[in-house]
């Protein structure tokens, strides 16, 4: 197997330079070299591949197909053997992570510690937006992007999925009582969100968009709002999980709750250069993740 690939390297060097001559001055390597490698080839697939003349070099139907698959292929080995390199060496240098301030504090930060333990030569740049970055414009390696994706040019890893419910304190609900039906929601206190308006649907009857009493881009922000006995909220269970388990938090009209799951997904730019650092992060977080 090793040969074959030498031989289809052989034939993308004669393609690339424009001939055996031009070839085997680039390589280091004499003409009959490639030229064997060439016909050992078209021997194989038992059909020729280029024709030689003195003075150029012309590549039949079936050799440009057979070259485009060729390339592709080497590329795919190549991008494979890189990869392992990578995670054969032990990650080092800067890592820059952008999530949502609530996925950071609640799914992030309480691992940094095990984290920097077990990668001590990974430097961690955290930073949060509660909308869609550009990447390359906030100089950002990877960022966590919860919801359908829309940027194709990135490369995502999915994560999990995350359920919403809504929630409300004990103490807000024995002042206002806990309503039973979706159309009593009228009478309450709605927290909601100013940027992300798509959150504002929340997940109950027909998937009706609220109007928020009172509004905050964070969802962090109308997570204290909602354990400091303000109002209801619509909020991940990433996000409320703690609360909800220690009693400061309760579901409300969890009959009525759709059951839908947004996807969670980290997304970046290929870069060899930090695949080991991204690798060893993700690698890490995906199995603490408490979605």
């Amino acid at each position: 197997m090793k040969s074959r690939w030498d031989d289809l390297e052989a034939l993308l060097a004669v393609v690339d330079a424009g001939g055996f001559t031009a070839a085997a001055e680039r390589l280091g390597t004499s003409t009959a070299r490639l030229s064997r490698a060439v016909s050992r080839l078209e021997q194989r697939l038992e059909t020729t591949l280029v024709h030689r003349t003195t003075r150029r070099l012309d590549i039949t139907e079936e050799g440009e197909a057979f070259i485009a698959q060729a390339r592709q292929a080497l590329g795919t080995l190549e991008t494979a053997e890189e990869a392992l390199t990578v995670r054969r060496r032990e990650p080092a240098g800067r890592l820059r992570v952008d999530a949502a301030t609530p996925f950071l504090l609640h799914q992030i930060v309480p691992h940094l510690a095990d984290f920097h333990a077990a990668y001590p030569k990974v430097r961690l740049e955290l930073t949060t937006h509660e909308t869609n970055i550009d990447l390359i414009e906030q100089r950002t390696d990877v960022a966590i992007r919860i919801g359908r994706l829309e940027d194709s040019t990135l490369h995502a890893r999915p994560l999990g999925h995350s359920r919403r419910r809504l929630v409300a304190s004990p103490a807000y609900l024995e002042r206002y009582g806990t309503p039973r039906h979706v159309e009593e929601l009228a009478h309450h206190v709605l927290l909601g969100f100013t940027h992300l308006t798509q959150l504002n649907r929340w997940p109950i009857g027909d998937g009706r968009t609220i109007q928020p009493t009172l509004a905050s881009s964070s969802g962090e922000a109308l997570l204290q709002m909602a354990e400091a006995d303000v109002g209801i909220a619509c909020l991940a269970d990433f996000l409320t999980r703690g609360a909800r388990q220690a009693g400061r938090l309760r579901v409300v009209l969890d009959d009525a709750t759709h059951e839908r799951h947004e996807p969670i997904q980290a997304v970046y730019y290929r870069n060899t250069a930090l695949h080991g650092r991204i690798n060893a992060f993700l690698d890490f977080f995906a199995g603490r993740l408490t979605l």
